[in-house]
């Protein structure tokens, strides 16, 4: 990596009297020569011979210029890194004088602040030891002619040991890329284009496959054994045809979270740049996240007040067992079955296959037990869907369905997506009452009751805002059509779940109280999608019971205001007509 010398600037010199000019004066003679205060006694001073460096690149490319052509307005990534083995401050600025209609500005959280000229204030910020962090630059070329923007840093040493914050940076814009989606041998890359499903570059060049920060989740499929080898081994772009599809799934990448609170008082979320209002419980606000790596687990309290420092949780979720994933896949739409047209969808068995499509009828009338089982033969050998054995397939947990919200009310869901303002941030409703997955009323839940599919998951806005981005690369179905029981059980209640003794503990959710203060061994349940959020969008807010011990999620298609990706019910787990289920998988695991 090329690396750019320069000259360092003394931050601090403290001179502690006469004693001290002839290491002055002995510095002087190396011409980068760095003096420092140390942490631990004010009154020693450090000298440091030799020059600092840093590495500069635009767009991943080793590099300090922006080039800009006229009449256009373009962002840059520009990344800013400390190779050194001391902490350093860097003045962050631009070169030259630029031409009159023409503006740089770096972007932060909700505005475009311009970026400091050569002889103006530079913005200044730490680097720690070995840090790399992001940059969003903008340039707007309004003037006649091509421009060339030169980006200068200065360097020099910190004097005080510090660390990049929590957030990462005094920027939004930092490092925060999720971890790539891990795919199973038969798993097929998919992206939406003209109205089809096509297969994606997996190396996700340009953007291809994925981009988190424009609402586009990775989603992937399962095809049928007859055509598998034949998308297998066709080129990128190729239509994958809905009716080979068998199961679709969409990746949450592993992320630590925290939910802010405007007022000190109630969290609501943080207003950030996407509601016009503050934030309040029937409209709440940004859930902050940050994609972190597998070998991060945060455990700050989850919660924090705008004007202090943010505390930042790793969910649940993101373990399995004594595995730390980095993601995993989730069921696209509900689940539906290899007969869609038997009675309910499927009915109370686990002769039938699970299927996830949109536009059929989901399972229904299916006990927890025979639900569960279901999902966990499709990874069997000679399965129908190529799903090898490393693949651990299972009923949707409880904290599995809470990752999914809480990203869908981040800047990476809905709640990010420019095309839907007000009380519309709320997942649309599903208001199907013959249960057709991946419906859309095309809006939230209200006091409606025509009833029906009036949108299809692929109608941009209307369609699109059932999903938890906004976008069809969203999940589905998490607000109304069946109500979905997830694996969250109180105190291993089985009720009329089927289940003779509970499977093993990293299937489910277990909570140990009826109190939602209490519920994780007489703590809140942080990142499980309970108290945290409790009636956020005015969602139900029904906490489990001795009597109905397990927990159901989205409530039905003709709920009110009461359904919702927020929404937590309760069940005795029994073949409703009404209930459903839903997928998730983990690759690497060991059954």
């Amino acid at each position: 990596m090329k690396k750019i010398l320069l000259n360092t600037k003394l931050s601090k010199i403290y001179v502690l009297g006469s004693i001290l000019i002839s290491f002055l004066l002995l510095a002087s003679y190396f011409s980068y020569a760095m003096f420092t205060v140390s942490k631990e006694k004010s009154n020693a001073i450090s000298i440091v011979t030799g020059n600092l460096t840093y590495d500069l690149k635009v767009d991943g490319e080793e590099g300090n210029t922006l080039t800009v052509p006229s009449g256009t307005s373009i962002e840059f990534i520009v990344t800013l890194s400390n190779p050194n083995e001391r902490i350093a401050r860097f003045n962050f600025y631009y070169l030259d004088e630029i031409p009159a209609n023409v503006n740089v500005g770096y972007i932060t959280d909700c505005e475009t602040n311009p970026l400091p000229g050569a002889t103006g204030v530079n913005l200044e910020s730490s680097e720690s030891i070995g840090s790399s962090n992001k940059y969003k630059i903008m340039v707007e070329n309004n003037s006649s002619n091509e421009v060339v923007i030169e980006l200068g840093v200065r360097v020099g040493l910190d004097y005080n040991d510090l660390s990049l914050p929590s957030n990462g940076h005094l920027f939004t814009e930092y490092t925060n890329e999720p971890n790539a989606p891990e795919l199973d041998t038969n798993m097929i890359a998919v992206k939406y284009e003209n109205n089809n499903w096509v297969k994606a570059d997996i190396s996700n060049a340009n953007n291809d496959w994925y981009n988190y920060n424009e609402q586009k989740w990775a989603n992937a499929v399962t095809v049928s054994s007859s055509t598998r080898e034949s998308y297998k081994n066709a080129s990128i772009g190729t239509i994958v045809n809905i009716n080979d599809i068998e199961t679709m799934w969409v990746w949450i990448p592993r992320y630590s979270y925290s939910i802010a609170s405007e007022d000190g008082t109630n969290y609501y979320g943080r207003k950030g740049c996407y509601l016009e209002s503050e934030p309040t419980l029937a409209l709440p606000g940004e859930i902050d996240i940050r994609f972190v790596s597998n070998d991060i687990k945060d455990r700050g309290n989850a919660k924090y007040i705008t004007t202090g420092a943010r505390e930042y949780y790793t969910p649940d979720a993101f373990a399995f067992g004594d595995e730390e994933l980095s993601g995993i896949w989730v069921g696209k739409f509900e689940t539906s079955s290899s007969n869609p047209d038997a009675s309910y969808g499927g009915g109370n068995t686990t002769e039938l296959d699970a299927m996830i499509k949109p536009n059929v009828t989901s399972w229904r009338n299916i006990n927890v037990s025979n639900a569960f089982n279901v999902s966990l033969k499709m990874n069997d050998e000679g399965n129908r869907y190529g799903l090898s054995s490393t693949v651990d397939t299972h009923m949707m947990k409880n904290s599995e369905w809470a990752v999914v919200a809480y990203l869908s009310q981040s800047r990476y869901g809905k709640l990010g997506n420019e095309n839907f303002t007000g009380v519309n941030k709320e997942i649309y409703q599903n208001k199907s009452n013959q249960f057709i997955t991946g419906c859309s009323y095309g809006n939230p839940s209200n006091e409606n009751t025509d009833y029906g599919c009036q949108y299809t998951y692929d109608i941009d806005i209307n369609g699109t805002g059932a999903s938890t981005t906004g976008t069809i690369y969203g999940v589905y179905d998490m607000s109304g059509g069946a109500f979905e029981i997830v694996m969250g059980i109180y105190n291993n209640n089985l009720g009329n779940s089927g289940f003779i003794t509970m499977p093993e503990v990293r299937y489910y959710d277990k909570y140990t109280d009826t109190n939602i203060s209490l519920a994780c061994n007489n703590r809140e349940c942080l990142s499980h999608g309970l108290g945290e959020i409790a009636g956020w969008y005015n969602d139900a807010k029904n906490m489990i019971t001795v009597t109905s011990p397990w927990v159901a999620s989205s409530g039905y298609y003709y709920d009110t205001t009461d359904a919702g990706v927020f929404y937590f019910g309760r069940s005795n787990a029994d073949a409703s007509i009404y209930g459903s289920f839903r997928l998730s998988l983990n690759l690497g695991t060991i059954n």
